[in-house]
């Protein structure tokens, strides 16, 4: 007899969109019932999420686990494969949680034009898209998953979006979409090459192109099938140069919008690059990581460049994700098992951090209804909490030690001293030395903000205007967001413990 285990996962992606054909069913002007079917549908799945940590195997991390394999596309040979190790397993808890908090924040906050059953429709198919990326273990199922995303928050960017919003929509969804034609070439070459390989026999499982990709595909073809899903995922991430999107789509999203690109959406590119790309094809990984290195460390300083040069607060927090994902890159170049745990902690930390900072900047445009940096000053007078929470979220983000921002990024920098075998030593000293600078420009431009916009006196343009303080939704989708940053600056191993043995078993494929 099947278990609850056997369709734990399978809860986790399609309870979302369950809920979202429910809201279907209901009249649009009942906004009450929308909002507690939302809230109901994420917290059920989230509670999935709690089923799977309490009894996940974590002496068995490195194993995938409450897997399933049904035939799904049997024409290609592509299968339902779905399980999680101690890699996906942190992500998918975020995932569900920020959708949680995401919803709660929507509660008294959503965008004009004020559609409620819309807009909490595309966040349920947004988190079934996101849940189902961080499970998949075929390419086919994981394609379709990492592309679902893709329209819903098209919708959200052009339709509640900011005066550019159809700019801004337009040019993520291109993007991303030019990406993803490279990614899924890659895998039908993965797949035909296999085939041809294995007397007849292709497959897109995961699994079996770790274990059959590498020993029979040239180094030559294999450099360019890596080639391919480096812009799938580069793109995802974004890495410089390929990050032109990233801040448009951020400073014209809602706030909502802004938070699920932040904390979930940026790491479907760094997963992917350590769950597909560097396990099956490890050699052309060793050809492609100083170049991947050298492009995180072009993108921490030119990010952290571009912060300073920013007037807007949105726009400059959005530029700060180019610089932290460019830490989790450089972690992810080592091809070293303490540089690949260091990444998978930086997309925690920095989902948990900037997700929270564009929570403030969403309260704070409310509120003043502008972001220019000129206009704001004072917000510790007129709203303290929120400029206290502002200015704990700053010092999170610069890597302040004690708190989540600082192993995010202080282990991949130390994980570019020895990388993998194979690469230069001094070339990833160098990426060392330049990655430890760019933390000095970080607490240059995130004092800055913070000293602009919390530290003075308010505005004359504001004297007349009753500035509110924090309301009962905004502490319900904050406060967690704040404990775990502190709990997982204080006690990083809650990652790290769970990630070690399955980045071994990711890493173990380059020593084959």
């Amino acid at each position: 007899m099947d278990s609850f285990d056997d369709y734990a996962l399978t809860a986790a992606v399609f309870l979302p969109l369950a809920g979202a054909i429910a809201m279907l069913l209901v009249p649009r002007d009942a906004e009450g019932t929308h909002k507690l079917l939302a809230l109901a549908t994420s917290v059920a799945t989230l509670g999935v999420g709690g089923y799977l940590l309490a009894n996940f195997d974590y002496d068995r991390a490195g194993d995938m686990q409450f897997g399933i394999d049904k035939p799904w596309i049997e024409v290609i040979n592509s299968r339902y494969i779905v399980g999680i190790d101690g890699i996906s397993l942190p992500l998918l808890i975020l995932s569900m949680a920020i959708v949680v908090l995401v919803i709660l924040y929507s509660w008294t906050h959503f965008p004009e034009p004020h559609n409620p059953k819309a807009f909490l429709i595309l966040i349920l198919i947004l988190e079934a898209g996101m849940n189902g990326t961080f499970v998949a273990q075929d390419l086919i199922l994981f394609f379709v998953f990492f592309e679902v995303v893709l329209l819903p928050m098209y919708f959200m960017i052009g339709v509640w979006g900011g005066e550019n919003r159809q700019y801004a929509a337009i040019k993520f969804f291109l993007f991303t979409l030019f990406g993803s034609a490279l990614m899924i070439l890659s895998f039908l070459a993965l797949f035909f090459l296999v085939q041809e390989a294995n007397g007849g026999e292709g497959t897109f499982a995961i699994p079996d192109l770790i274990r059959l990709a590498s020993d029979n595909i040239t180094r030559d073809t294999q450099l360019l099938i890596f080639g391919g899903m480096f812009m799938g995922f580069a793109i995802k991430v974004p890495m410089f140069p390929f990050h032109t999107w990233l801040p448009d789509a951020h400073t014209q999203a809602p706030t909502q919008g802004s938070v699920i690109l932040a904390a979930i959406l940026l790491k479907l590119g760094t997963y992917g690059f350590i769950r597909i790309a560097i396990p099956i094809l490890p050699d052309a990984a060793v050809e492609w990581a100083p170049w991947i290195g050298g492009l995180a460390v072009i993108g921490i300083i030119y990010g952290a460049l571009g912060c300073l040069a920013q007037s807007d607060m949105k726009r400059l927090i959005a530029f700060s994700s180019v610089a932290h994902m460019g830490y989790v890159m450089l972690g992810i170049a080592t091809l070293t098992d303490f540089g690949l745990n260091a990444a998978v902690f930086g997309m925690v930390a920095h989902g948990l951090i900037t997700g929270m900072l564009f929570f403030v900047a969403g309260s704070v445009k409310e509120r003043f209804h502008t972001l220019e940096l000129a206009r704001l000053g004072g917000l510790l007078k007129q709203a303290p909490r929120m400029g206290w929470i502002l200015g704990f979220c700053a010092m999170a983000s610069l890597g302040l030690p004690g708190l989540a921002g600082f192993w995010g990024e202080f282990p991949a920098i130390l994980a570019a001293y020895n990388p993998a075998e194979g690469l230069s030593e001094e070339l990833f000293r160098g990426y060392m030395v330049v990655a430890a600078i760019g933390t000095v420009f970080a607490a240059g431009y995130l004092l800055w903000m913070l000293q602009r916009a919390a530290f003075g006196e308010p505005k004359a343009e504001w004297d007349a205007v009753r500035i509110s303080d924090m309301h009962w939704n905004e502490y319900a989708a904050w406060v967690p967001l704040l404990v775990f940053i502190v709990v997982l600056g204080v006690y990083p191993n809650l990652i790290f413990g769970l990630t070690d043995d399955a980045v071994r078993t990711a890493v173990s494929a380059l020593g084959r």
